[in-house]
């Protein structure tokens, strides 16, 4: 299988960046996108030059830091996975790949396809957390929690962090992403306690990081590899104007 790749290189945060091209052969069909960008820099580096950095880590769809762009595609063409579990097959072959960092304000690049998600870090900081002394752990009965109520949590739970709801938003919006760390507490008992506190430093510090507001036309659902719902938009909201 052959592809070109166009790739965005930006030697650093405040370097200018542009877009390089580069001529892949042999390639397999069920390698991942991150497998093909490790064959090209190997291919860098024997030849003395510089690889393409890009954040990658799990590789198994779970911690989102591979994401990147390709052909306009936020993750990848495919709906519902990550980069790392888009495979070439999802490709022609001959085709041109034109791949680039997520672009927000609150995202800068640190170089080629890295991006700064501290932002999302900070945001958790300010609240996205239960901070009440419990002890020992309860006993599990002890607590009744319907188990309609505990898969709704542990959907809004499994956001990865990855930011692609933000880098596909018209506005740059992190509504998703800080809606559905505050969901997943605020329905469930243990998390009512600071209810008030942490929706409000949590929108107050999503706001301070320059992300945009949320007009819900839904593209960050649309994108979203672990399928998260605009209904934790709309709990966050709610959470906020009880706040």
């Amino acid at each position: 299988m052959k592809l070109t790749l166009k790739i965005w290189r930006q030697a650093s945060k405040t370097a200018k960046g542009s877009f390089e091209t580069y001529q892949l052969n042999d390639l397999h069909p069920e390698m991942s996108v991150p497998e093909m960008l490790d064959v090209l820099n190997e291919q860098l580096i024997l030849s003395d030059k510089e690889p393409v950095a890009f954040d990658s880590d799990c590789r198994e769809g779970i911690c989102g830091q591979c994401g990147f762009v390709i052909n306009g595609d936020v993750h990848s063409p495919e709906k519902g996975v990550t980069t790392c579990q888009t495979h070439l097959r999802s490709f022609k072959d001959g085709d041109t790949l034109v791949i680039e960092p997520f672009r927000a304000k609150a995202f800068p690049i640190k170089k080629d396809l890295c991006i700064d998600r501290r932002a999302f870090d900070r945001i958790i900081m300010a609240g996205g957390y239960i901070s009440v002394n419990t002890g020992q752990a309860p006993e599990a009965n002890s607590t009744r929690i319907s188990h309609e109520l505990a898969e709704e949590a542990f959907d809004s739970a499994s956001c990865i962090g990855c930011g692609a709801c933000v880098a596909t938003c018209k506005n740059a919006s992190a509504a998703l992403f800080t809606g559905a760390k505050i969901s997943h507490l605020a329905m469930l008992p243990q998390g009512s306690i600071e209810a008030g506190k942490r929706v409000k430093s949590m929108v107050a510090q999503m706001d301070k990081e320059g992300f945009g507001s949320c007009t819900m036309t839904k593209a960050c659902e649309a994108v979203c590899p672990q399928g998260i719902s605009v209904a934790n938009i709309v709990r966050m909201n709610k959470e906020y104007w009880k706040a």
